[in-house]
């Protein structure tokens, strides 16, 4: 990637927090110093309404225009870029104002990474992106040999840009990895995705070091560069399987069989051969040299990695994951129904809980299916709650069974399938979006307005713990507030989470992403 253009409009520092641009027009941003005085602020962009125009900082500083260029093709057409290598920001331009929004929602739940560095995205207070064509002229061949791929054309052949594409896509074939496998991913899912950048030739999926990997051939290598820069690091699923794509060694795919773990889309009438190995002995002797990839943790626990991988048959479907969790080395004293409730429905919809009667250190709780189940065990065990280290494990139990009418089991046992507090039963709401694994910072929203910073740090402080930091933000109606400990957000989310604050609010306590 250092090989395309390295020298396009080069911001000058001017002050601590300054950017050398000029505009002609208020909604207009230049790369033309000479023909404008109004100079933008950095401060200036932080609450700036939606816009076509995405203000990227923090880029690495060896970033090329194709990487950048690449964190907005998944959202639609890139219109225009302007690169500030001294600044280590960029411009960039998309086709529409909803691609532009669609983009920061995105990135605002999962962080984008360039060079497996994280960045910064948010709307620029211009509409439109004006650069100096003498200036901007190789980012424009950038732009044009990459919007030519993604509207599947073929480009200018004899672009200098295009060449430097070509020649960082070793081969046609992609290796995929992907991490925290909490929801199974097909052959079809992958040809789904990977088909917007070119025409899926062959695919073949395997597991190796208990990770579900794919080779992937593409009928050009340019189409696999594209796929990669677009693709590596991004999220099939909310919160879960991170796509991780490498070039393979390998530039041609054998593939004898169409069946579920490998497919040739120009060779329909294969076998299904059905138990048969799906890799010849030639191609995974090379496989085994092929280990570019194997290396990046996840970005979750190992606790979350060994889980996935302990779950990923039943996720497959090959044996039945009930949904049914069995949690133990639970203080005793301190554990009740209600909090179990709260704290695993951070990950899925508790649908009941039953403490063991005669093991009150241990429960079983029903989440609403496997996935759920997988998601809340891969973060919540080997978490501190009321000072012990918990253990959670899929249960052999399919159901969790209600006691017998008229038996009096202590409350030990409570049914929350008709909860109002089931955080994911609305399809596509936006907390699928905000699963993070247990923090010592919490995000809080419904607060009322008449409520200080005072009152929430006293009410917290009260839950056992100290408040370390708080932060207003979205007005008065949300805020982060971190603990000294995980242990105690964790508690503070058990006892405050639906707290009523009067006035028909009740608090939603949820953890962060963010710190303070």
């Amino acid at each position: 990637m250092d090989g395309i253009a390295t020298d396009v409009a080069v911001g000058v520092k001017r002050g601590s927090d300054e950017l050398n641009l000029y505009s002609t027009s208020p909604n207009s941003v230049t790369a033309n110093g000479n023909d404008g005085s109004k100079k933008l602020r950095v401060e200036d962009r932080m609450e700036s309404p939606p816009s076509r125009v995405l203000h990227i900082r923090k880029l690495p500083s060896e970033v090329s225009e194709t990487e950048v260029i690449a964190l907005g093709l998944p959202f639609g057409k890139v219109t225009n870029i302007l690169m500030l290598k001294g600044k280590n920001q960029a411009f960039l331009e998309l086709g529409t104002e909803e691609a532009a929004v669609t983009m920061v929602n995105y990135y605002t739940a999962v962080t984008p990474q360039v060079r497996n560095v994280p960045v910064f995205i948010q709307f620029s207070n211009h509409k439109e992106l004006k650069t100096d064509s003498a200036l901007n002229q190789r980012a424009q061949a950038v732009l044009q040999a990459v919007s030519a791929v993604q509207d599947g054309g073929s480009p200018n052949s004899d672009t200098s840009a295009l060449d430097s594409v070509l020649a960082q896509a070793p081969s046609p074939v992609l290796r995929i990895i992907i991490d925290n496998m909490f929801y199974p991913v097909t052959l079809d899912v992958l040809q789904q995705i990977f088909s917007k950048f070119g025409t899926v030739m062959k695919i073949i999926t395997f597991t190796k070091n208990n990770q579900f990997q794919a080779l992937l051939q593409f009928s050009e290598p340019v189409n696999a560069q594209q796929a990669r820069l677009s693709l590596d690091g991004q999220n099939i699923y909310n919160s879960c399987c991170t796509l991780r794509i490498d070039f393979s060694k390998l530039v041609n795919l054998n593939v004898k069989y169409n069946n579920d773990k490998s497919r040739d889309y120009t060779r329909p009438e294969l076998p299904a051969g059905d138990g048969q190995p799906t890799l010849d002995p030639a191609m995974a002797a090379a496989l085994n040299k092929d280990s570019s990839l194997l290396g990046a943790m996840s970005p979750l626990s190992a606790a979350a990695a060994a889980a996935a991988a302990a779950g990923r048959v039943a996720l497959s479907g090959h044996s039945g994951c009930s949904g049914v969790l069995l949690v133990s080395n639970l203080n005793e004293e301190m554990v009740t129904p209600q909090s179990l409730f709260t704290l695993f429905g951070v990950y899925g919809d508790a649908q009941r809980v039953k403490i063991l009667y005669n093991k009150k250190d241990s429960a079983l709780i029903q989440m609403s299916d496997g996935n759920q189940a997988q998601l809340a065990m891969s973060h919540l065990n080997g978490q501190k709650m009321n000072g012990k280290i918990i253990r959670v494990t899929l249960s052999k139990h399919q159901t969790v069974q209600l006691p017998r009418e008229g038996l009096d089991d202590q409350g030990l046992t409570k049914d929350f399938t008709n909860s109002p507090l089931h955080r994911f039963k609305k399809p596509g709401s936006k907390n699928f979006q905000n699963i993070f694994p247990p923090s010592a910072t919490l995000h809080l929203s419904n607060v009322p307005e008449d409520v200080t910073e005072e009152d929430l740090r006293l009410l917290f402080s009260n839950a056992g713990g100290t408040v370390k930091a708080f932060k207003f933000f979205q007005g008065h109606k949300m805020a982060l507030l971190q603990m000294s400990t995980v242990e105690e957000a964790i508690q503070a989310l058990m006892d405050l989470h639906n707290y009523d604050m009067g006035s028909n609010h009740h608090l939603k306590v949820s953890f962060s992403k963010s710190t303070i």
